[in-house]
This record gives structure tokens, sequence and C-alpha cells, in this order.
């Protein structure tokens, strides 16, 4: 039996998170040649429901239907300051104990948090959202850097858009990178996305020439492969090191260093997705990190799995359709 995607709906739904969960799942691909999702939209309650933009929902299916769900897909929750109905609460919750994986889009992340899903774990949210999120459970390490967050039985994302992101990311998880790809062709949207969340927080208006700083980030990405001190990037922006350091962290969120390491790593997994037979040492020099050691350890240190369970787990021969890697149905 094909992996089961129970999709919530709720009276108030956010139709944009909603339909991109249906947009991924509820297609079908034959042209994949892989056994494909069952979807299932849920109604937290009865309906119609209500939804942005004037619509109307009515779903088949109601919380029992979470019982026999391999993913459950929570989108943007009416409000956050709404505690989520109980009877959703302990679906979510005998869903959790059997083994589901669990999924919000942006303020999503709340009705997990009530469910006491997220407890000792990471999780990320819209940023507006992070603050609150962070008070009401400080149990919760939120990181508002991140587009999405993998915990393995929890996967939280950002904002609307980015719940994309963290889609397309099951669905690379489940059958392979190939596939990812062709899903995310057929979306016209690019199979990995750069960057965090802090590249979106609102500042002020920079002036319409190209800044110092974007013409650094260029150039670290066409020089990967090189040595990059940060007294060698102020040189080439033509600015001082405490005023990189300070500028660097405005546009992007992270020190210099930090974001070449999260460049690197992102090189160095698009080698292993792409390149199956490459060499873990040839990897690791591309990708600018030197060793296999030191691809390992900065791997470990970003919560992959090792290199070589990386490349097994997300890349896939051309032609070949991969398994479901993570199947409970």
């Amino acid at each position: 039996m094909s992996h089961l995607v129970a999709i919530l709906a709720y009276d108030r739904l956010c139709t944009f998170e909603f339909g991109c969960a249906v947009e991924l799942f509820a297609l079908e691909r034959p042209e994949l040649q892989v056994d494909w999702y069952r979807h299932a939209v849920c109604a937290v309650e009865p309906g119609p429901l209500r939804a942005m933009g004037g619509l109307q929902v009515q779903a088949p299916h109601g919380l029992a239907m979470l019982a026999r769900a391999d993913t459950i897909v929570v989108p943007g929750w009416r409000d956050a300051a709404e505690r989520p109905p109980e009877a959703l609460l302990r679906a979510l919750q005998r869903a959790w104990r059997r083994g589901a994986r669990v999924c919000s889009i942006c303020s999503g992340v709340f009705v997990l948090a009530h469910a006491g899903l997220l407890a000792g774990r990471r999780a990320t949210t819209h940023w507006r959202y992070a603050e609150r999120l962070a008070s009401e459970f400080p149990d919760i390490t939120v990181d508002v850097s991140a587009l999405y967050i993998d915990e393995g039985q929890a996967i939280t994302s950002a904002g609307s858009a980015a719940g994309l992101d963290m889609l397309l990311h099951l669905v690379r998880r489940d059958h392979g990178a190939r596939v990812a790809n062709t899903v995310a062709q057929r979306l016209v949207m690019p199979p990995h996305r750069d960057g965090g969340q802090a590249q979106f927080v609102p500042r002020p208006m920079a002036s319409t020439e190209v800044s110092p700083i974007a013409r650094l980030l260029d150039w670290l990405r066409e020089n990967a492969r090189q040595d990059h001190s940060v007294d060698a990037m102020a040189d080439f922006a033509q600015m001082s090191r405490r005023t990189l350091q300070r500028r660097f962290k405005e546009s992007t969120g992270l020190s210099p260093q930090d974001w070449l390491v999260r460049e690197r790593i992102g090189i160095a997994k698009d080698l292993l997705e792409t390149h199956p037979a490459m060499p873990i040492d040839e990897v690791a020099d591309l990708a600018g990190l030197g060793s296999p050691e030191s691809l390992r350890r900065h791997f470990r240190l970003h919560r992959l799995p090792a290199p070589t369970r990386y490349r097994q787990t997300f890349s896939a021969p051309a032609g070949e359709p991969t398994p479901l890697q993570h199947g409970l149905g």
C-alpha cells in the first residue's frame, strides 16, 4: 500500500498553504514511475469550511483518517493565539505514538507545539511568529534562520512559500533526488533554495546599486574551493573587517564564515546527489571543505547524515526509480 498523506482542513483555512500540500500529494504523477502517494483531506471540524479568499472546502474525511496516515500535513493554523481543538491534538498524539510523520507549514507549528510533539526539538516558523513560539513553548529550540527543519518524525517550515521547500524535501527523502528534481521542474521551482528567513526580514531599503556584500557573495560562490579568511573577504569588499562582519550579518543573518560553510555544505550535497560515483575526497575538495574528515564533521554539526549515507538516501541513478525511504503504510 502506498504512503498515505493526510492534509488537514479547518474553518478559516489558509488557502495557499493547503493548496501547496494538495498540489504536491494529490496530483497523480504516473510519469515518475514510482509508487506515488495516496492523499486524504481531513476535516478538523464539521463543514463546509471557510477558506481565505471566500472559498469553501468540503473534506471527504475526518480526524479518524489520521489513525491510518503515514504523514500528516498541518497548514498554517488560523490563529497563533488560539489553542487547537482537543480532538485534533489527541488524534495527532495517537498518530505520533504509532510513528506517523507530522509536518507543519508556517503557523501550523503551534498545532504541533500544543500537541507536545516538539518538546526538546528544534523547530521553525514564520519569523513573525518566532518570538511568540519561543515564549509560549520554552522547551522548543526555535531556529528562525531556517526555511525548514527536519527532526526526523517532526518537520516544520517557515512562511507560506517555505512550505513548498519542505514538501519537496519530503519527496526527496521518500523517493530520492531524481524524482524530487522532476517534481520541482513541474512546479517551476528550484530543487533547493539557498538561504534562510533572514533574507526576507524587512530592512531599510538600500541603494539601487549592487552592494559590495552582494558582489562578495557571488565571488565566494564562484570560488568556494579556495581558502577565504575574513580579512580577505573584507579586502575584496573594500571595507574594514568590523564593517564587513556587521554588513554581512545584516544581509544574510550569518557571520561570513558560517555563511561560507553553509554554502560549501550545499555544494557537497549537490555533488553527492548528482554524482553518485564521485569519490568522497573529491566531493570534499570541490566543495572547499578540504578532507573527507572535515566533510563528515560539518555534516554532523549540521545534523545531516554522514556523506555516504546522505548519498545512499538522496541520490538516484537516472532512469531508476527509488523506493520509499520512509514508508509506514
